[in-house]
């Protein structure tokens, strides 16, 4: 199929949007469509601060996995819901401050496949697998997972702005421990996910999102602390994602396309949904 100067794999539908899609436009990408590009701009009217709130996660991502490769010694990776390749990659990073790390990407979208080892067809320590992020002993079966990662040696585990995407009753504290259990202490955990104490505020932003198909919802923090008993949180612990350990020189992200600038700094006010986030260290 043919849109435009793109060719789209039958698989991919262009009618609907994708949280990936979505993302990747608020991120200043090209891999999305009218539909996902609309979807953006009608949620962001909706919650303006909704931009700078996923922009600061991926700005986090970066300082989390270079934490992880640069300081706490971790060189393999398993990113849960990574979404499409865009500004700091986690391999990207990971192998900048670790040469020859070792990353899977996991998602369900099979753009994000598709645009994924278009992006890795030349590398052996990055592979991208489709598994639903819920069901982690399928992840952890898939062949190509087990022939990167070593599971006697400490694992990054990520999960960075995705289990709010699992409704309850896929039980996304589940899946996370699962995961964690099949990983040897020292591991960590990485993850950020929306939030809101603001009951209504969380309830409308949900809302918008189930309207444009399969989602989740906001939680509370409480919900998100809960994920993560028994793990060891790295300083600052779990944080609004802007606060976590801040760099002003860590490299920009792309701009917004024109039609979401407007909505820049609409958090500098305060956020009623934001993104609680945190490296923490299995013991």
């Amino acid at each position: 199929m043919i849109e435009g100067e793109q060719f789209i794999p039958t698989e991919i539908r262009t009618d609907q949007p994708t949280v990936a899609r979505i993302y990747d436009y608020g991120m200043g990408g090209k891999d999305n469509f009218d539909v996902d590009r609309a979807a953006a701009e009608g949620l962001a009217q909706i919650a303006p601060e909704m931009l700078d709130v996923a922009r600061e996660n991926r700005l986090y991502l970066y300082r989390a996995v270079r934490h992880l490769a640069r300081d706490a010694g971790i060189r393999q990776f398993i990113d849960l819901g990574s979404g499409l390749p865009t500004a700091h990659n986690v391999h990207s990073v990971a192998q900048e401050f670790t040469p020859g790390a070792k990353v899977v990407y996991v998602d369900i979208d099979p753009i994000v496949l598709a645009h994924g080892r278009a992006l890795l067809v030349e590398s052996d320590d990055t592979v991208v697998i489709t598994a639903d992020m819920s069901d982690s002993a399928e992840i952890l079966a898939q062949p190509e997972l087990r022939d990167l990662i070593d599971f006697t040696e400490p694992v990054g585990v990520l999960y960075f702005s995705v289990l709010h995407c699992l409704p309850d009753s896929a039980d996304p504290g589940a899946a996370v421990r699962a995961m964690l259990d099949a990983v040897p202490s020292g591991s960590h955990l990485a993850l950020s996910h929306l939030v809101s104490d603001d009951v209504a505020a969380g309830d409308a932003f949900t809302e918008g999102m189930l309207a444009l198909g399969p989602w989740g919802r906001v939680r509370r923090p409480a919900e998100v602390h809960a994920f993560t008993e028994g793990l060891e949180p790295v300083a600052p612990g779990l944080v609004d994602v802007a606060e976590w350990r801040p760099d002003p020189a860590q490299p920009a992200l792309d701009p917004v396309p024109a039609p979401l600038r407007p909505y820049l700094g609409k958090s500098t006010a305060g956020k009623s949904v934001w993104e609680l986030g945190g490296v923490l260290r299995k013991p």
